[in-house]
């Protein structure tokens, strides 16, 4: 069974008072362990066995509090809200009025502002096997109308899934969309561009959102077909990014997905160094699938001494679409009072040969 324990990861201050940072540490009679803080509601570590029988930490991240204080413009791991992803122009206008948010990547609003879900310390309980994180997002936080009440349950189960759920409520109408922002590298946190590029990945998207030079989205769906985007059958990533616009992604794939409210299989991907594989379901419409092309070009400090390179690692953000509050076309992120926004997204790790 799934066995958690509780430490101090380091201090959070603020002007008048000075909390523990809490680490939590589930780990399953396999051998999986995944670690979380109540900074951030993230993700700081998870480790599976690979194909030689050894741990393998496939999560990019920090090894103290500090280094994640230093490093929050990378979201290492968190949680990030109220709204994942670009916003344009960091406005919009909701029942008559418009809101002006924080643009912290001028001109959009990236992530949910300066101090998004990713710069706050939750509050955190344990159940069982997984661990929930609170957090209460005041009315006018980074210019967002109401207040958001999330939360954010991890669940590690026996049959190394990890298992997010989310849940928001509100006082007044508000966009929600939250996500996960790890950083993986099947082949190891440290492994690097070279041993990314090996993998293969698989996501169930026939289309794929047409962005601007600022990754924005434009509105347009293009079909995959007979292009860089189209993983509907297992792809080297490194063919694939040879052929991508710049080198690299960071494009919302439209998920091909059962009917609204069931969980259903979104992507998969395969190192064939460790032999992990990571299958990845969710109930959302899109998929984020970003490849580190804003890592440092000259490598970034990461856990154990190790160094993480420009498009060293992947991320596989579950979420709706980008820019939906401005885009009446798409997935609408409104959460209105009464109602209660959840999302579920599941990673489950295994060893094979081939995905």
């Amino acid at each position: 069974m799934t066995t958690v324990a509780e430490d101090n990861f380091g201090v959070f201050r603020t002007r008048n008072t000075s909390q523990p940072v809490r680490r939590f540490t589930l780990s399953n009679s396999a051998g999986t362990e995944a670690q979380v803080i109540n900074y951030g509601a993230r993700l700081t570590s998870l480790k599976v066995r690979g194909r030689s029988g050894q741990p393998v930490d496939v999560v990019l991240g920090e090894d103290t509090y500090d280094g994640y204080l230093a490093a929050t413009s990378r979201f290492f791991g968190c949680t990030v809200g109220r709204v994942a992803n670009r916003i344009a122009g960091g406005t919009f206008t909701l029942s008559g009025q418009t809101y002006q948010l924080t643009q912290n990547r001028p001109p959009l609003h990236l992530h949910g502002g300066e101090r998004g879900f990713d710069r706050q310390l939750w509050g955190s309980h344990v159940a069982g096997d997984s661990v929930t994180f609170t957090y209460i997002s005041p009315d006018g936080e980074e210019g967002y109308p109401g207040q958001l009440t999330t939360h954010v349950t991890y669940q590690l189960t026996e049959d190394s899934q990890l298992v997010i759920r989310y849940q928001a409520m509100t006082d007044r109408p508000t966009p929600v969309n939250l996500s996960n922002h790890s950083f993986w590298n099947l082949a190891g946190h440290g492994a690097g561009r070279d041993a990314l590029l090996r993998h293969q990945v698989t996501i169930n998207a026939d289309t794929v959102l047409e962005v601007d030079d600022q990754c924005l989205v434009t509105g347009r769906r293009l079909p995959v077909a007979d292009s860089a985007f189209d993983f509907r059958l297992p792809r080297p990533l490194g063919e694939a990014m040879a052929a991508a616009p710049g080198g690299g992604f960071d494009h919302n794939f439209c998920l091909e997905r059962p009917e609204d409210g069931a969980v259903g299989a979104a992507a998969a991907v395969h190192s064939a160094d460790s032999g992990i594989a990571m299958e990845v379901f969710t109930d959302q419409p899109g998929l984020q699938f970003y490849t580190g092309n804003f890592l440092p070009a000259d490598g970034a400090p990461g856990k154990a001494g190790a160094t993480y390179s420009q498009q060293g690692a992947f991320c596989m953000e579950t979420q709706k679409f980008p820019d939906a509050v401005n885009r009446p076309e798409f997935p609408s992120t409104i959460v209105n009072p009464g109602e209660v926004y959840q999302h579920t997204c599941i990673y489950k790790f295994s060893v094979r040969d081939v995905l």
